[in-house]
């Protein structure tokens, strides 16, 4: 195996060892707030998550692992995200863990394997190398929901996500097979290079499309996206927060990632028929998402069906990659996806983080309700949460409205009359959901406060709370930065 190999792998080898050091100093570990452990795990994560910005600023694509693994700006630029989001995630997670009983070290170990399957599932260049990838972050995060054995809701919610994502890993293997039947081969370039032959050279076409059907179906559960969205409320709301904010940010990036592997890199010959089904997969999410988030009282629940219709934009986005026979917009498209995704988890990161910093011991803090008065009790949270709440919903000045704006435009831009109604349905969708993000201002701006007590959160967290909230201002009044980077990371991805 020669140096390349290495060397595309660093941030994966770092991570791994470094995984498995901290598992064994935790076992020395004597202080109960696990302090040598939580920053120990923050190191690592930084340190991974430079090493991923570095290669991307390096614009290079490496092939390596015979072929299994690719490390180009795309994985590279993922990667840092996710690296970006778990250590914000344990930043805000760690007081509301010691409050639990659930600061231990599987907490910290489980996250950075977590991280790891995400990790090889965005440089997969192999349909074995996804599947083990999926499968790493899914098992990590089936142990993290359960981590509080004692109860009865996450007990239940970890069930759930197992089974239903046992049954979704099965949807997607079972396509990857039939597409490894059709086409000969699991390498992703080769699966594209058998497609681009057309139909009349494939045997078992019928094979290799039953085969992209059932992809789509496992894509669509990892999203969350309706109709596979079962299991996204009852998880949500019944896992322990921390675990939910580790299931809803991170691993979404992890889920486009593959999406753009499987089903532009590999099978963008058959777009016309996945495209199709995205489609369908968009419009039942910003319908059912929208409408069932508006009933929803507790807070979690509500942020599982906002989820879902977030999701909804993200696939018409990815769904409008080829237009009238040609791939002109694919780029565009694709791009605008992606900076969507990242806006939703950015966005995301503060308003389940703002969640664990109400919670107390004894309470969850995570009904709507439990959010009256806040603008009286602490004015400085009040306005931050609005500010993500006017993100989900798409107001101009924050990162959610350009990231909407972006599909939206890329919809447009296409000339075609379906892409450009739904474009409009879709506007008219994110006006009913504005509802259900408002009534949570009204309700900390104007309800009288039925909790006084006062509001105490560790320096650090209260920082990073701040500085995510100026992140979503940032990016919603200057987002070329992002935008670009998103743009370059796509069209290298898109050339090799």
């Amino acid at each position: 195996m020669n140096a390349m190999n290495w060397l595309a792998v660093y941030p994966e080898v770092v991570l791994v060892v470094m995984a498995l050091l901290i598992a064994i100093v935790d076992l020395f570990v004597t202080d109960p707030a696990r302090r040598p452990t939580y920053w120990l795990t923050q190191l690592t994560i930084a340190v991974v998550g430079v090493m991923h910005l570095c290669y991307f600023n390096e614009g290079a694509t490496v092939y390596a692992m015979q072929g299994m693994v690719v490390a180009d700006p795309m994985g590279h630029l993922l990667a840092f995200l996710a690296c970006v989001a778990t250590l914000v995630t344990l930043v805000y997670s760690r007081p509301y863990a010691a409050s639990r009983e659930m600061l231990k070290g599987e907490l910290f170990t489980l996250t950075l394997f977590a991280l790891l399957g995400i990790a090889v599932m965005v440089s997969a260049n192999n349909f074995l190398v996804v599947y083990l990838g999926l499968e790493l972050m899914s098992l990590s995060l089936y142990a993290l929901v359960a981590l509080r054995r004692d109860h009865v809701l996450s007990t239940e919610a970890a069930m759930k996500y197992f089974v239903l994502g046992a049954l979704a890993s099965g949807f997607l293997l079972y396509g990857l097979s039939m597409m490894y039947g059709a086409t000969g081969s699991l390498s992703i370039p080769q699966v594209f290079n058998v497609i681009s032959g057309g139909a009349g050279s494939l045997p078992n076409h019928a094979v290799l499309i039953f085969g992209v059907v059932f992809v789509v179906a496992g894509l669509a559960f990892k999203l969350g996206a309706a109709p596979f969205h079962m299991w996204v409320p009852d998880v949500y709301q019944g896992a322990p927060t921390a675990a939910t904010l580790l299931i809803g940010a991170a691993p979404k990036l992890a889920a486009f990632a593959i999406t753009i592997r499987l089903l532009v890199e590999g099978m963008i010959g058959l777009a016309i028929e996945w495209q199709q089904m995205l489609l369908v997969l968009a419009v039942c999410s910003l319908v059912i998402g929208n409408l069932a988030a508006i009933a929803q009282s507790n807070l979690k629940r509500m942020l599982a069906y906002s989820t879902i219709a977030q999701m909804g934009f993200v696939l018409l986005g990815l769904a409008s990659g080829v237009a009238n026979g040609n791939t002109l917009s694919a780029a565009n498209a694709y791009s605008s996806a992606m900076f969507n995704i990242v806006t939703y988890v950015m966005t995301t990161l503060g308003t389940f983080g703002m969640i664990m910093l109400l919670a107390r011991a004894g309470h969850e803090s995570e009904e709507i309700k439990d959010l009256a008065g806040l603008a009286k009790r602490s004015p400085w949270y009040a306005l931050v949460m609005m500010v993500f709440m006017f993100s989900l919903a798409g107001i101009p000045l924050t990162a959610g409205f350009n990231g909407k704006l972006a599909v939206l435009q890329a919809m447009v831009t296409t000339d075609s009359p379906l892409y450009i109604g739904l474009a409009v349905f879709a506007v008219i969708a994110s006006l009913v959901g504005a509802f259900y993000y408002l009534r949570v201002i009204k309700v900390m701006f104007f309800d009288e406060a039925t909790d006084t007590t006062p509001l105490a959160a560790p320096a650090d967290a209260r920082f990073v709370m701040t500085l995510n909230g100026l992140a979503v201002l940032v990016f919603g009044v200057m987002p070329g930065g992002l935008m670009h980077m998103c743009a370059t990371a796509v069209v290298k991805a898109l050339a090799t």
